[in-house]
């Protein structure tokens, strides 16, 4: 046989636009082709912001005057702190914040006007929700400028021997549940959602492509199972080795980083086991759409890219625009980050973590019907 000896240019450009015909009938990636860096550029140029604003704070007053008044205006102006509504007592502020309906109560006791006055130096309390750091930096390190600010406007003709000196008031800030502002309090958790999405939507996701590939999917075409048997037969296995990363992540969260457990430990496993199941309903899911491995590692990979930056995990959750928080609360990882850190850091009980409990439910359930119904369509 005639040996083909050099470079041959037409035979190397018939290589080239053989692999440009394969890249043009395979949509999937040539969809990925300007999917991902148009993702990329949007999440990274308009979503993320690591110096939120606007965020969520309610008013307990019990002394409501010109200056008290004058103080929650200027927090508002500050564009820092959103005034969305007052609060009956300090219970109430504490269950707020243990659900994550806000990030900052502020109690203003009662007296508060009259004991500036009299020089006594009264004290404003700021509760903060500290599990995210990040997301109340920012504001608690405004503060003295606001304060400075009311100080200046208000304190002035008769009170004006008031200023010159030290502010008139005192503002205690608590960052409640974090109060060292300790990093690894908010990462540690949300790497255990960022490893299991990670792991359990890729393996998944190569199950049915892989049985494809090899040929022997026409087995369990013969097989007297229904598609909810089969689906639920390969997902089983996928459930323990989710259960092993969570509990090798557990142990070094607390006695590598000593992470506070003050939760309930079995509602830390229920809940890591429904996001299990609901990244493993999303894994299905792909390994049913693709056409061959590839396509499940590309659908994987395009999935995990949002639920890094827009889950809060990477960065603050109420920072991002309306539109990527809508994205973001589609994504099941959104709900564990707040479920993980809710039991571990805030003791939360099931009343607190139901609002994060059910849209996981829902999500699950949702996506198994998906993945039941294309799993029908690949059986014809």
């Amino acid at each position: 046989m005639k040996q083909r000896h050099g470079f041959s240019i037409a035979r190397w450009w018939s290589l080239v636009l053989k692999e440009f015909t394969q890249l043009r009938r395979d949509r999937l990636t040539f969809a990925m082709i300007a999917g991902i860096p148009i993702l990329q550029t949007a999440l990274f140029g308009y979503a993320i912001n690591t110096n939120p604003k606007h965020l969520d704070t309610a008013i307990i007053s019990a002394d409501d005057t010109n200056i008290t008044r004058s103080i929650i205006a200027a927090m508002q102006n500050s564009s820092y702190f959103k005034v969305v509504g007052e609060l009956p007592n300090e219970a109430a502020a504490r269950e707020a914040l243990a659900r994550g309906r806000l990030l900052f109560v502020v109690s203003i006791p009662a007296g508060f006007t009259r004991q500036l006055l009299r020089h006594e130096r009264p004290s404003l309390l700021i509760e903060a929700d500290a599990t995210d750091p990040t997301a109340t930096g920012s504001a608690l390190a405004a503060v003295n400028g606001i304060v400075q600010s009311v100080v200046q406007r208000e304190i002035a003709g008769p009170l004006a021997m008031l200023q010159g000196g030290p502010a008139p008031f005192e503002v205690n800030v608590h960052q409640l549940y974090n109060p060292e502002s300790i990093t690894q309090y908010n990462v540690v958790p949300g790497v255990m959602g960022m490893v299991l999405t990670l792991t359990m939507v890729m393996m998944t996701g190569l199950a049915i492509t892989r049985e494809r590939e090899r040929g022997t999917m026409e087995n369990l075409l013969a097989m007297p199972a229904t598609p909810m048997e089969v689906m639920t037969g390969k997902l089983i296995p996928y459930i323990g080795i989710g259960l092993i990363q969570a509990s090798i992540i557990l142990l070094a969260a607390r006695f590598i980083f000593h992470i506070p457990f003050l939760g309930n430990i079995g509602a830390v496993y229920l809940s890591t086991l429904l996001f299990i199941a609901a990244n493993l309903t999303v894994g299905i899911t792909f390994s049913s759409l693709a056409r061959n491995q590839l396509q499940a590692v590309q659908l994987a990979i395009f999935y995990f890219l949002p639920n890094i930056l827009l889950s809060g995990f990477m960065f603050p959750f109420k920072g991002m625009p309306t539109w990527a928080q809508m994205i973001g609360n589609l994504l099941p990882l959104t709900y564990f980050n707040r479920l993980i850190r809710g039991i571990l850091l805030k003791a939360n009980g099931w009343a607190d973590s139901w609002p994060n409990v059910w849209p996981m439910m829902v999500f699950t359930v949702a996506l198994m019907a998906v993945a039941v119904a294309t799993y029908r369509r690949t059986l014809d």
